[in-house]
Formats: C-alpha cells, sequence, structure tokens
C-alpha cells in the first residue's frame, strides 16, 4: 500500500501526498500493467473454439412464435449448453437449441427450451424490463458488434414473451457483482419478440433490426455472441460460451463468434420521433389562490446514423412527461443523496459520457451526472429548448459528444451543458480517455468546468486497475479544485480483494457531477472470499470485510468504517446477510437530521443488521431487515420490509414500509416510509403501473399511475397521473397546511424509420 500517504493513514497528522506522486503512481502502475501484456489469449481461445456461421436468407422468417417455418432448416443449430450454476462445466440438464439466421436489414434467433417438467417452468412476468425478468425463466443474448471485448448490447426474453435490453460497458464491470455505470439498464432498443410456452418446453422468436445496432463498417465481418438459458427451479444458468463462475454473461471477452456477416443494410439510417402531449394540472394551497392550467406541446427527436457505427441524435422541446417518479428515500447523513436517471433522451449510450468510481460500495464521485441538466436540485423540471449528442466508435476511438439548452426558469437565466468524453482501446480490454464538461449561464456570469483524464486497464483476467485525475473552475472559486481516483482489484473464483484512493480537493465543485464529499482523502482496502460449503443447501458464502479511512486535507482523520459481512446464498436463490460496521465520524459543523441537530464533536458508534431475502422465483416473495444501533450519541433502530405478490401472469403487486427509530441527546425521531405499488400487464406491449407512497417526514403522500401502450415497435402511448399532498404544517412549508399538486398527461410518440 504505498500510495497511500502517511498523513491519509493519519501517522503524524500531515499529509505528504502530492498531486505530482498521485499522478507519477499512477502512471507507474499503467507501465508496469502494459509490461504484463494484454489479456487476449482467453478471449481468442473463446473466438476460435465457439463459432456459428452467419446464414444469409432472401426470405425473412415470421416472428410469430413457430418454429416449424421452413427458413430456420437452413440455420446453424446450436444445443450445446453447459451449466456455470450449480456444477461448473457439467452438461445442461435441459436441452437448449439456438438458431441464427440473418437477412441485410434484420438478425433473427431461435430459441427452443425444452423442459422434462413444462408445468414447473416459472413465467408470470409480461411487462416490459420488469424487474423480475431475471427471476423467472429466460433466454439471454449478448452481442459484442464491434469485437472489442468491452461493450455489448444484452437482449432477454421470457417464455411469455417479456423483454428486457440493455447496453453493456466495460464488461458490465468485470467482477461478479458488477456496476450500475457499466450496465445501462435502462436503454430501450426497438426489436420483435414472439414467445409461448408448449408442451415440451417454450419457444421465443427474436428480430434484431441491424437499424437498433451500431457496428463496424466492414465487409465481410464477426460479432461476439454468446447464448445464456436460465432454468430458475432449479437455479441453474447454462452457456453456450462457457463463463467462469465470477463473471456473467456481460464477459463478453469470453463469447464465441457470429463469422461472415455481410452486405448488412441499414437503410438510410434515420429515424424520426416526433411527439405531442396534452392534458391538464391543478394545484392548490392553502391561503393561496388555486391554480388550474391546461397544458400541451409538441416535440421531436432525431436519430441518424452518420457511420454504421456514429449516430447523432438530435432533441427539440425535449419532454420527459412519461419518466417514471423517484422513490421516497429517507437521509440520516450530512452528504447528498443519489436519484438515478429516468429520462429516455439521456439514457442510450448514457455509460459513454462517464467517468468516475464505477466499483466502489455507495457512490464516492461521478464526474457527469446528467440529472444535473433539466433538474433542480429538489427534481423540480427545467425546459429543455433542444439538444444534440454524438456517440459511437471509430476504430479504436470512443467518441461522446453531447450539447444541451435549458430554457430560462425560476428566475434564473438558462444555462448551456458542453459534455465531451474520448476514449481510446489499448491492450485489449483496457481503456484511456479524457472528459470535458462546460456549463455556461446564458446572461454570460456564471460558468462551471470540468477537466479529466481516466484510465481503465485490465493487465490479467483477474487484476484490473482504474482511475482519474480531474480538475474544476469555477467563476469566482479560488484554487485547490483537483481531484482524483485510484483503484486496484482482484477477482478469482475464490476471492475479491480491491484497494481504492480519493484526494478530493476542498473547492473541488463538479457541479454537473455527483460528488457528494469534497475536501477529503479516502483510503478503503476489502477482502471477501466466496467459499462454496454445498451443505444445509448452502450454495455459496460471502465472507467479507473492509476498512475505510477518510482524512481532511490536514491528515486529521474525520471518518473510519470498519465493516464485516457474512452473506449466504441458498441453492433456491434465497440471501441471509449478517453485517456489523464500526464508525467513528468527527463532525465540525452542526447538521439536522430528521429535524434534529447533531452537534459538533467526536462520535463512535456501531450497527449490527440481519436481512434475508426469500426465493424471488416464488409467487409470493419477501425481504425482512433489522438493525440496532448506536448513532451520534443516542440510539438508532431501523426495521425495513417488502413483500410482492405475483397473483397471476398478468398481476403483481408489493408494498414497503421502513421505519427509523431515532433517538439523540438533542431530541428524537420516527422516520417512516410506505410504498405500495400495483403492476397489470394486459399483454407485453400493454401495461399499467402505479405507485403510492408516503414520507412522515415530510407527511407527504403521493401516487403515481402510468400507462404504456407500445402500438408498435419504437411508438408509444402514455397515459400519466401525478398527485402530492401533504395536509398538516411541516417545516417545509410553514405557512401552508394544505397543498394538492395533480397533473394528468397524454403523450404519444410515433417512430417514423427510413
Amino acid at each position: 500500500m504505498t500510495w497511500i500517504s502517511d498523513g491519509a493513514m493519519g501517522c503524524d497528522g500531515r499529509a505528504r501526498h502530492t498531486w505530482l506522486a498521485l499522478a507519477c503512481r499512477a502512471l507507474t502502475i499503467g507501465a508496469v500493467s502494459a509490461l504484463v501484456g494484454p489479456r487476449d489469449a482467453q478471449a481468442q481461445e473463446a473466438r476460435e473454439s465457439y463459432q456459428m456461421p452467419a446464414v444469409r436468407v432472401a426470405d425473412r422468417p415470421e416472428v410469430d412464435g413457430d418454429l416449424s417455418d421452413a427458413v430456420w432448416e437452413s440455420a446453424a443449430l446450436i444445443d450445446a449448453f453447459v451449466q456455470q450454476e450449480p456444477t461448473e462445466g457439467a452438461p445442461a440438464t435441459e436441452r437448449t437449441e439456438v438458431r441464427v439466421l440473418y437477412t441485410g436489414s434484420s438478425l433473427f434467433v431461435a430459441v427452443h427450451a425444452f423442459d422434462s417438467e413444462p408445468d414447473l417452468v416459472i413465467a408470470t412476468e409480461m411487462r416490459r424490463d420488469g424487474n423480475r425478468i431475471f427471476d423467472e425463466d429466460n433466454f439471454e443474448i449478448i452481442l459484442d458488434t464491434f469485437m472489442d471485448s468491452r461493450s455489448a448490447y444484452m437482449f432477454v426474453v421470457t417464455p411469455l414473451g417479456a423483454q428486457l435490453d440493455q447496453q453493456v460497458f466495460d464488461e458490465g464491470g468485470r467482477d461478479r457483482r458488477g456496476s450500475a455505470l457499466a450496465v445501462n439498464r435502462d436503454w430501450d432498443g426497438v426489436w420483435s419478440v414472439s414467445a409461448h410456452r408448449t408442451a415440451d418446453g417454450w419457444v421465443a422468436e427474436i428480430e434484431i433490426p441491424m437499424v437498433t445496432l451500431r457496428f463496424p463498417d466492414s465487409d465481410p465481418q464477426s460479432w461476439g455472441i454468446n447464448f445464456m438459458r436460465d432454468i430458475r427451479r432449479k437455479n441453474e444458468q447454462v452457456f453456450w460460451a462457457p463463463i467462469p463462475r465470477e463473471f456473467s454473461l456481460t464477459r463478453v471477452s469470453l463469447a464465441g463468434s457470429l463469422t461472415d456477416l455481410a452486405s448488412l443494410d441499414r437503410g438510410l439510417d434515420l429515424r424520426i420521433k416526433p411527439y405531442v402531449t396534452g392534458g391538464g394540472r391543478y394545484k392548490f394551497q392553502s391561503g393561496i389562490d388555486d391554480v388550474r392550467s391546461p397544458d400541451g406541446d409538441v416535440g421531436l427527436d432525431v436519430k441518424y446514423g452518420v457511420t454504421p457505427s456514429l449516430n447523432l441524435d438530435l432533441t427539440v422541446n425535449t419532454d420527459f412527461s412519461q419518466a417514471e417518479v423517484d422513490n421516497e428515500q429517507v437521509n440520516l447523513t450530512r452528504f447528498a443523496l443519489f436519484f438515478p436517471e429516468k429520462r429516455e433522451f439521456f439514457l442510450e449510450n448514457a455509460n459513454q459520457f462517464n467517468v468516475g468510481t464505477p466499483n466502489s460500495l455507495g457512490r464516492i464521485a461521478d464526474l457527469f451526472f446528467s440529472r444535473r441538466i433539466g433538474l433542480t436540485p429538489a427534481g423540480t423540471r427545467v425546459p429543455i429548448l433542444g439538444g444534440a449528442r454524438l456517440t459511437g466508435k471509430v476504430g479504436s476511438n470512443n467518441i461522446a459528444l453531447m450539447d444541451i439548452q435549458t430554457r430560462e426558469a425560476f428566475g434564473q437565466s438558462g444555462d448551456n451543458f458542453l459534455v465531451a468524453r474520448y476514449s481510446r482501446d489499448i491492450f485489449g480490454v483496457s481503456e484511456i480517455g479524457a472528459l470535458v464538461i462546460n456549463k455556461q449561464a446564458d446572461n454570460g456570469g456564471h460558468y462551471n468546468r470540468t477537466l479529466a483524464a481516466n484510465m481503465n486497464l485490465v493487465p490479467t483476467a483477474a487484476l484490473t486497475i482504474d482511475g482519474f485525475i480531474a480538475g474544476t473552475d469555477t467563476k469566482g472559486v479560488g484554487g485547490g479544485e483537483l481531484a482524483g481516483h485510484l483503484r486496484a482489484g482482484w477477482l478469482d473464483q475464490s476471492w475479491r480483494i480491491y484497494a481504492e484512493y480519493e484526494d478530493f480537493g476542498d473547492s473541488f465543485n463538479p457541479e454537473v457531477g455527483f460528488v457528494p464529499r469534497v475536501g477529503m482523502r479516502r483510503s478503503k482496502i476489502h477482502f471477501e472470499r466466496n467459499p462454496r460449503p454445498d451443505f444445509l443447501g448452502i450454495r455459496m458464502m460471502e465472507p467479507m470485510t473492509y476498512l475505510e479511512y477518510i482524512t481532511d486535507r490536514t491528515g486529521r482523520m474525520v471518518t473510519r468504517n470498519w465493516h464485516f459481512m457474512l452473506g449466504t446464498i441458498f441453492d433456491n436463490g434465497a440471501y441471509l446477510v449478517v453485517r456489523h460496521n464500526n464508525h467513528f465520524d468527527r463532525i465540525d459543523d452542526p447538521f439536522r437530521v430528521g429535524g434534529v441537530t447533531v452537534d459538533p464533536g467526536d462520535y463512535r458508534f456501531h450497527d449490527t443488521s440481519i436481512s434475508f431475502n426469500s426465493d424471488q422465483s416464488r409467487r409470493f416473495y419477501y425481504r425482512l431487515n433489522v438493525q440496532p444501533a448506536t448513532f451520534y450519541g443516542g440510539d438508532r433502530t431501523d426495521y425495513s420490509a417488502d413483500i410482492g405478490f405475483r397473483l397471476t401472469s398478468q398481476l403483481a403487486a408489493g408494498a414497503g414500509f421502513s421505519r427509523n427509530d431515532v433517538s439523540i441527546p438533542n431530541g428524537d425521531f420516527v422516520a417512516d416510509i410506505g410504498s405500495f405499488q400495483v403492476d397489470y400487464a394486459f399483454s407485453p406491449t400493454t401495461s399499467l403501473r402505479s405507485l403510492t407512497q408516503y414520507n412522515s417526514l415530510s407527511e407527504q403522500l403521493s401516487t403515481s399511475a402510468r400507462l404504456r401502450y407500445i402500438f408498435r415497435p419504437g411508438s408509444d402511448i402514455y397515459v400519466v397521473y401525478d398527485e402530492v399532498r401533504r395536509d398538516t404544517t411541516i417545516p417545509l412549508d410553514p405557512f401552508v397546511n394544505e397543498f394538492r399538486d395533480r397533473q394528468l398527461v397524454i403523450k404519444m410518440t410515433y417512430l417514423l424509420s427510413f
């Protein structure tokens, strides 16, 4: 651990770390990694051992779930699948047949998932991108269209025809848990599925238009490809090209090859998607005149393929009225909470703009966070006039460029946001890159800029090294605006070990990013082992510990946490976790939590939690958690429970409740959050979701309902109703004892492809 200074570890109270030293250490690690050599041999072996020829046909098959179409007889057949779980390398216990065809404009995949007990196939989820798709029987496809062993498209289908798609970057984070920054679950591609259960299992027929994918401008070409089937009642996962247990299907460097693709046709590669909205809003506050306002708008999104591998997106008068609402959270810290992006324009290729700390437990730094554009810190929408985005790949060069303009709102001038990221693939699956962000007020006053350089090195299959150096420039702010991150991680079938170090200056200020804590130096070391005892129905255990140590810029310790965990994964997928934390927190300035002030001082406290997740594939499933703790000189007990019901293949419901019962020297409070959600799928293309939430701290009750009808791929009708109400005086609104805000929106989009 020579790259952590004595000051950072609190040895003499003085930080001897310098930026030059950090930069030199990062470059030295990068050079050593380069000398270790590329990690290409394992990937090359998979590409050569698992190949299937791409069979081109003149007449396309009908995507109707009937695999008796004669055209499928000409396709190459894959039927040799091997287990990853529960017995790595053993043959699959159920037969799976996969066939692949293509025309110039589409790729077609046929799946016949045989099952010796077809009545036991678990299939209740029908809704697109449903949360439970991975908890039921499913079939997954991954396509590495650039054969770069880093990025890919992933498509998932269930026996009822439910669809889920996502973009994968950096092999999904390259570890068993993966990274939210490396898997874009919210991407929605245009593709079609027809699936149904049969007397001997289930079948699915899939069409993926070429225009949905990006790929090189070459002829012929090969793509990385792999398939996985999840036989859920056995908790069995089987692959065509084998993947070691510590990794998932996103490990595209170990995928097979789809060879000899030729004369691919994207047409004009132009998609135009206009929208129209209509509706109204009613807002009432006691003592203030109520407001009733009709609402309607039109706008346009355009997608154009500059090249087969480079995509230009344009948006005019952007609308996000169909975006799902945020989940309620209670903040018991002095740092900002993270809420994920849910707006469609920012989701596709979102990971190409990211530089941050993707593999950390918790959000340490995202240098670009798209929720800073078009949303206030409180989540209120700021109108977006329009924008443009260019993303894609040219050879080994990855390009991401975006410019967004917002309107004047809430008495503030509009802002222009320019985000540009360039990276280059090196040594097979490694990467180096740079990021530039410029936020500029229209009135020529305020500005904020972020500059960063990053690396993501993979010298061996088990070793990863990533990091960045960044600086910000803000009008009216002095020096000390630098930040850096360095991480080295090791992952194999038995161990997960990593070490991290961050140094953020006091005035580091990425206004278009998410960095909850600055003015600190953070060190962390993490050890985790994954034994498989094979008794009492236990599949794997996860004993884990880490030590996190944070100092201020003078080397004075301000936070320390020693974490212990024992996780137990059972054969049926149930999960039991016991955790214990020993905390130290030095508070220099008072802060408020739950309406009660925490005084300055040194605090030592601890917490222990026990949580249990039942088998999530059951029609009734639940999660329970209890956590007694000491807390800033007092006591705190947390409880939470979530239950879910799959009542039919169309109707599901879930409820959740959490309570934080806190007693500290300056006062007591109880924070309750309750939620109730109902999902009804009329068909795989038509679904209704309602979510009702209550937060006792704000005494706020909110309801949101969204009906989505996909009347053709890429074209939707939404009907959205939102309501927020508060009935008593609260600190947020001291002069308002009754508040109502209701909104009804109807939105239609129509995709035109040329």
